[in-house]
This record gives structure tokens, sequence and C-alpha cells, in this order.
């Protein structure tokens, strides 16, 4: 057996493919989103994944009072 994964995003185009499946008389399912389908991070997205939970770990930490963040003033002052 083999599994085809088609995303498909116009509705016209979606009914032209189920047509085409029935047609040839084989089983298909739909799946409600392409973002339900799992695979492994790249090095690029890692990465990025990565900073956005360690900036999020900081804004919490700030929030509870545990560390002071730097303003904008002083990041620009030092760039």
């Amino acid at each position: 057996m083999t599994t085809l994964t088609v995303n498909i995003d116009n509705k016209k185009s979606e009914k032209a493919v189920k047509a085409v499946l029935d047609a040839l008389g084989l089983n298909y399912s739909i799946g409600s989103s392409p973002d339900s389908i799992e695979r492994p991070l790249n090095k690029a997205e890692q990465r990025v994944y990565n900073n956005l939970k360690r900036s999020l770990e900081q804004i919490k930490l700030h929030q509870e009072g545990k560390i002071e963040l730097r303003d904008a003033r002083e990041l620009l002052h030092e760039l």
C-alpha cells in the first residue's frame, strides 16, 4: 500500500481530485489541515524555535519580577 498526501487550497480542485479518486476506485481520507501532520524541524526552524522559547522564558521571569530586561533605548545605544 502506498500513502499519498496532497495539500489542496482550492475547493474546486479538491472536488476534482475527489472525483478522480472515486473514478479510479481508490480509498482516501480527508484531513483538516496540513499542520496536523508532524515532521521534525530542520536546523533553521529548530534555532528559531529555541530562540523564541528562550525569549518567552525571559518574559515570564521578567513578569514575575525575577529578572530585569533592558529597554529599547539601552539596546539601541549599545548598537
